[in-house]
């Protein structure tokens, strides 16, 4: 029997991969919070990796945008922010992954964007209330190509963002204070990741403003560039 819908289904969202006809179909979009100490303390929540472990917020896979759109400046904010990141495209499924075993489970990095309604975040954030409202925005997650590297941690490379040409953004994944196998290992504890799943693996300082107009790019040594426009408010 053939099963009919009320109206189409929504399409399956997919990158390119590099060097391949065939796209990755993404399941879920998970993002790691304050993974960088400089970015941490800028957010005025330092990090204490021997008694914190990490917190994660997800967004819909409808607000994936590949590279070298031209996404609306959102609707209900007056500081939209871009935040930098490197991305991990997981490839092979897992559950209560041990950090040796974890790279097993990685497909390939992109770049990142996690595009940030930041006032109502900061809203959100000081009454104690999910950050929905500040993150899971339309058109807020942008991807590069995945870049295939089956079992291979990044450990290290630069990661730099300018916007109109003005560095804001660089620093090294060597910084992150969870690095690759940490985060699947600990993700894996709570859900059953599947290829498809992407980890946005946190961003590092200098995050800030965008207005319409402005032009992003970006880069991870390793895992590609990325580019996006601010097109005019909604």
């Amino acid at each position: 029997m053939t099963t009919t819908y009320l109206w189409a289904p929504p399409p399956v969202h997919s990158l390119p991969v590099r060097g391949k006809a065939e796209r990755l179909p993404v399941h879920r979009l998970f993002f790691v919070g304050r993974n960088y100490h400089a970015h941490a303390a800028e957010m005025g929540r330092p990090v204490d990796k021997t008694v914190e472990v990490p917190f994660y917020f997800t967004k819909s896979p409808s607000t994936l945008v590949e590279s070298g759109a031209t996404v609306p400046y959102p609707p209900e904010t007056k500081n939209y922010h871009h935040e930098m990141e490197l991305v991990l495209a997981i490839g092979t499924p897992g559950f209560r992954v041990s950090r040796a075993d974890a790279p097993k489970l990685i497909y390939g990095y992109a770049c990142g964007l996690d595009m940030t309604r930041r006032d109502l975040q900061l809203v959100a954030r000081d009454k104690g209330r999910p950050w929905d409202l500040g993150k899971d925005v339309e058109q807020s997650s942008v991807v590069s190509e995945i870049v295939p590297m089956p079992g291979t941690v990044l450990d290290q490379g630069e990661l730099v963002m300018s916007v109109n040409g003005q560095e804001r953004q660089k620093s090294d994944l060597s910084k992150l204070i969870w690095n690759i196998p940490e985060l699947i290992e600990d993700l894996s504890k709570f859900y059953h990741l599947q290829p498809g799943d992407l980890i946005f693996t946190g961003t590092p300082e200098g995050v800030g403003p965008l207005q319409p107009g402005d032009r992003i790019e970006g880069r991870v040594a390793g895992a590609g560039e990325i580019r996006l426009a601010i097109g005019p408010a909604e």
